[in-house]
């Protein structure tokens, strides 16, 4: 019998705002621990929340752009359990009135539309953080309490999905949403995007679901991918000798490659959740919901289309270059520059983004590099100019990653102009077209193997440092052999 795995995902994305879901504490990364906290956020007796009004649109704003929904009159509930980075003992949450309810997201997949639905979207605060230092004899952690009431939307999708596949484009894709929407920086480094996978196994052709294993935890996009591999395995081969699958929650261990039992899975039961008393009901009117949604920027689908339009770029350039907000933004400030956005698409998709993917960093950011898109534009620039070829601005780049240099500055500190004076070229061609070692590509060049002038040309253009100019080479091996 042949088995399939169902997914589904529970995603916690941290958003942007200044400061808490239900206080003024600043919300932000890197801070000493537990200096931004106040009563409110410590859960002190006494003390009372009020909504961040920011926090909510962004929730709106996310949800109105993935189709759900609005709950015109929306209301927080308790849910209660114990853990030591939850000063109060319960979070606060949504059960009852939902944010965002009934929306979808299509998700592309070996180019076609897949579409994912979205059970709801719902603001809450997010916990602490347990800080669990190593060394020899240490037998304690301990508790940061900064992340503590930061405003944490929590996505919670069907199980839609049936591939590693599948999977991985929904997180790809709904991490760009959220940057798109700018609701959340969504970098998984700082803990500001976390997924929970949902997975279970069935018979393929079956419309009946599983048991469901979550898994919690998980600090990477490969690391999800992982689980799915080990867990379609695990309950396949349980399910093949006729053995209960365990609904739980179960985390991964890095070092043995394997999930394993943390708990048996909670219901709401098992939280016993309540309206909060402190906090008001949160009504979206209508004209308040026009407003937020009036503000959602342009997304990737429709400024894949205005690069198409635009800047005259292939479908195929426009889609790679607005998968991620970050390279569409870097690839329209480097265009500024040089006014040249075919070249400047070309350097981003083939350059830029093979740096990006060499680094190990999941959500990493071409603005972090050390070649700044205006960088890129100045050394497009030089091409264009024909101060220098693309075969020196190839030899030049490495040297802005690692110094930060403008390529300007690289070009005449290292004496890389572009060669341009014809006695000087014609001097470099002539040496070529008499070494006997070229005999046999000049005879197949003018025997009218066309290809064949590319051998020559290589050979000039490699006597040269590559700095002589290519065309110029070219056309003079013509009118010298050719007589054109």
């Amino acid at each position: 019998m042949e088995f399939e795995p169902v997914i589904g995902f529970e995603v916690h994305a941290e958003l942007a705002t200044a400061t808490k879901v239900f206080c003024g504490c600043k919300n932000e990364f890197g801070a000493s621990p537990n200096t931004n906290v106040c009563p409110v956020c410590l859960g002190m007796p006494g003390a009372l929340p009020v909504l961040n009004k920011k926090a909510a649109e962004f929730s709106v704003m996310a949800s109105m752009a993935l189709n759900c929904e609005i709950t015109e009159h929306s209301t927080f509930d308790r849910k209660n359990y114990y853990y030591p980075d939850l000063p109060k003992n319960y979070q606060i949450s949504e059960q009852y009135n939902i944010i965002g309810v009934n929306g979808w997201i299509d998700i592309p997949v070996n180019g076609e539309p897949h579409r994912v639905r979205i059970n709801n979207v719902h603001l809450e605060e997010d916990a602490g953080k347990n800080v669990h230092p190593e060394g020899a004899h240490v037998d304690y952690s301990l508790v940061d309490l900064n992340r503590a009431g930061a405003p944490l939307l929590e996505i919670v999708s069907e199980p839609d999905m049936r591939t590693k596949e599948q999977a991985l484009s929904y997180m790809n894709t709904l991490r760009n949403l959220l940057l798109y929407t700018g609701v959340s920086e969504a970098q998984m480094q700082k803990g500001q995007l976390r997924f929970e996978l949902n997975i279970s196994v069935r018979p393929k052709g079956s419309t009946e679901l599983g048991s469901k294993v979550e898994l919690k935890n998980l600090n990477s996009i490969r690391t999800v991918l992982r689980c799915i591999d080990y867990e379609f395995e695990r309950q396949t081969e349980l399910a093949e000798r006729g053995e209960r699958i365990a609904q739980e929650t179960r985390l991964w261990d890095e070092a043995a490659c394997v999930t394993r039992t943390m708990r048996s899975k909670e219901g709401s039961p098992d939280y016993r959740y309540f309206p909060d008393p402190d906090l008001v009901e949160l009504h979206l009117t209508p004209e308040w919901q026009a407003e937020i949604r009036a503000r959602i920027p342009e997304l990737q689908h429709a400024k894949c289309e205005r690069f198409e339009r635009e800047y005259e770029l292939s479908h195929y350039d426009a889609d790679v270059l607005t998968q991620s907000k970050p390279v569409a933004d870097y690839f329209e400030a480097a265009v500024k520059r040089c006014n040249n956005a075919k070249g400047a698409a070309n350097w981003v998709i083939n350059d830029v983004m093979r740096v990006l993917n060499e680094g190990d960093a999941e959500d990493a950011n071409p603005f972090d590099l050390k070649v700044t898109p205006d960088a890129l534009g100045e050394l497009l620039e030089l091409i264009d100019q024909e101060k220098i070829n693309r075969s020196v601005a190839k030899k030049i780049f490495p040297e802005m990653l690692e110094t930060s240099k403008a390529p300007s500055v690289i070009v005449k500190e290292k004496g890389l102009e572009q060669i341009s004076n014809t006695d000087t070229i014609e001097l470099l061609v002539d040496e070529q077209l008499n070494d006997p070692a070229n005999a046999s590509a000049i005879a197949d060049f003018t025997s009218g193997k066309e290809k064949a002038i590319g051998r020559i040309v290589g050979q000039v253009m490699k006597a040269s440092r590559d700095q002589a100019n290519p065309q110029m080479v070219n056309d003079l091996i013509r009118k010298k052999l050719l007589g054109e």
